[in-house]
């Protein structure tokens, strides 16, 4: 029997790096909003009994009026994150009920996330407690100081952790009650609190197809990688809404 997940997606942070009128969360690629592409991929799933979707209270209308429908169906819990992703994560977990054995944590902005990824960071959960998609570092890391290269770093061995992120429901609890005796300018992301209580991390290894959109650039980019996607031919008429589903 498969264990029963609770997905909680930050959507909660500020966006400064995006620019533009209108947070980068809530842009459109390919004609679906960003947070709802990975709303979707978490809220179709059988094993996943609560989404939690982490807003800042500032964008309570919009989402409301322009998404509200759409969440409803979805049977997703809107609550109020904080600027950092530790706050709305933190807020998530006192909603996650007693029943859900693990706990997926990702951002809204990768929403080029496949089912297959899904699928196999949570079977790697299952097995170890702890599990995240990571990707091997390909590119030439340089330390600088002052705007002058310090050395270059070996990269044999450095991965760019993405997100889903999965834990065992209590060891993320535990972990979280063990923030305040930590740096909290430090943190990134979650698997770094799990890490300090000494804790091993499984790494399941993926690709740079899991973008996270950071900028206004990013956004052809995670089209192209949606697009490339080709789904196989529907069976039967095509609808008139088919398109909208990409």
């Amino acid at each position: 029997m498969s264990k029963t997940v609770a997905a909680i997606i930050c959507a909660a942070g500020p966006g400064t790096r995006f620019g533009g009128k209108r947070k980068k969360q809530f842009i459109d690629v390919a004609g679906r909003a960003v947070f709802l592409r990975s709303v979707e991929l978490f809220a179709n799933r059988d094993d996943v009994k609560q989404v939690l979707l982490g807003i800042s209270p500032d964008d309570e209308e919009l989402v409301g009026v322009k998404w509200g429908p759409n969440l409803k169906f979805f049977n997703v819990k809107i609550f109020f994150g904080g600027d950092e992703r530790f706050d709305t994560v933190s807020k998530a977990l006192e909603l996650v009920t007693d029943a859900i054995d693990l706990i997926a944590v990702h951002d809204a902005c990768r929403c080029c996330l496949t089912d297959k990824m899904i699928n196999k960071v949570i079977a790697a959960a299952e097995k170890t407690g702890a599990a995240i998609p990571a990707c091997p570092v390909t590119a030439t890391v340089k330390q600088a100081k002052d705007s002058t290269i310090v050395k270059t770093v070996d990269r044999s061995d450095l991965y760019e952790a993405q997100t889903p992120q999965v834990f065992a429901a209590a060891l993320l609890k535990k972990a979280y009650e063990n923030l305040k005796n930590l740096d909290q300018t430090k943190i990134s992301d979650d698997s770094q609190l799990v890490e300090a209580l000494g804790e091993k991390v499984t790494i399941v290894e993926t690709d740079s197809s899991n973008i996270k959109i950071t900028r206004g650039s990013d956004i052809p980019i995670a089209e192209a990688i949606l697009k490339s996607r080709r789904k196989l031919a529907a069976k039967g008429p095509i609808g008139p809404y088919a398109e909208a589903q990409w």
